[in-house]
């Protein structure tokens, strides 16, 4: 499966390779600062950096402290915001404050490679991880849901001078159907944060020419979806326009927790598609979760416009789930 990149599992990498590498948080915000608690941005010995922790408003200041952090190993708790006299150098004048954690990788007060590396594997295996810093020590734990569920009911964050850093289960996107709108949403998806897999019998359309850096699983959607854990971070959609392949499909999904369920087709079709699930024994609430047609209504009219209306759809269900 292919996975999108762990920031903590790179430096982790880093680090093995030789490099010199620093890990920032962000601890807490308030106001317009634009990235959330969790965060995160890898500096090297070299001034390059990976991720982000504020879309490039402080990135360069964090750089310089933690170029300082990497020469002689200890950990820094950085704040900047409109009361701060380095608010406009780095950008957040318009009303914003974050907080931010820097701390050397696998030497001195800094979390450790075993710790990192850690939390990487458990992304790659769908599984919630936490890590949590004691900003007066620099003691940390590495937690789980099953010991510490309350912690996981939230976003994390700092509370008595402790930070509950949560990693829960990479988003996925579930595509049925290796279809010309796929091969826009797909990528898209990607860019978003998604891991994406792809869904379709037909070898001529689940190839790796046509979908070069997705997952593929050639095979009937009904047997490729028992071999998937489809959970609360996972969305859906068939949009291959087949009844044997969307409706199974369905019907599979339905009994999961998965956030967002969407179908292709218009209003009729899904009119016709109600009728059908129904008459298998889909209970109409259980079908209502169901999307169709498919995507935000914007005018869409390209695949690449479906695309973006169905990503679209996803994040706001994702994000605003009550809209």
């Amino acid at each position: 499966m292919k996975v999108s990149q762990h920031i903590g599992g790179l430096a982790a990498s880093l680090h093995r390779k030789g490099q010199k590498v620093a890990l920032a948080t962000v601890l807490s915000t308030w106001g317009s600062s634009p990235r959330p608690v969790g965060a995160q941005l890898v500096v090297c010995e070299d001034g390059s950096f990976h991720g982000s922790i504020s879309g490039g408003c402080v990135e360069g200041a964090v750089v310089l402290e933690a170029l300082e952090v990497l020469t002689d190993g200890t950990c820094k708790v950085l704040e900047y915001g409109v009361n701060n006299v380095d608010a406009f150098a780095v950008g957040l004048a318009c009303g914003g404050t974050i907080k931010i954690m820097v701390e050397p990788v696998g030497f001195g007060q800094g979390v450790s490679v075993e710790a990192l590396e850690a939390l990487a594997q458990a992304y790659t295996d769908r599984q919630g991880l936490g890590l949590q810093v004691n900003l007066q020590t620099w003691a940390r734990a590495v937690i789980a849901p099953q010991t510490h569920s309350q912690d996981f009911t939230g976003l994390g964050g700092v509370s008595k001078q402790v930070y509950t850093h949560i990693q829960n289960p990479p988003l996925r996107l579930v595509v049925v159907g290796a279809v010309h709108i796929a091969q826009f949403l797909a990528p898209m998806a990607q860019l978003a944060g998604y891991q994406v897999t792809i869904i379709d019998p037909r070898e001529s359309f689940a190839s790796p020419q046509r979908f070069p850096d997705q997952e593929l699983i050639v095979d009937w959607p009904e047997d490729a979806l028992t071999g998937l854990a489809i959970d609360n971070r996972t969305a859906l959609v068939t949009l291959t326009h087949d009844p044997k392949m969307d409706t199974p499909s369905l019907q599979a999904v339905l009994a999961t927790e998965a956030f967002y369920i969407g179908a292709l087709g218009s209003t009729r079709t899904h009119a016709k598609r109600r009728a059908s699930m129904l008459d298998l024994g889909v209970s109409a609430a259980q079908f209502d979760r169901i999307q169709g047609p498919v995507g935000l209504s914007i005018g869409s009219k390209s695949p690449a416009e479906i695309a973006l209306s169905i990503l679209a759809a996803i994040t706001q269900c994702l994000r605003m789930p009550s809209t």
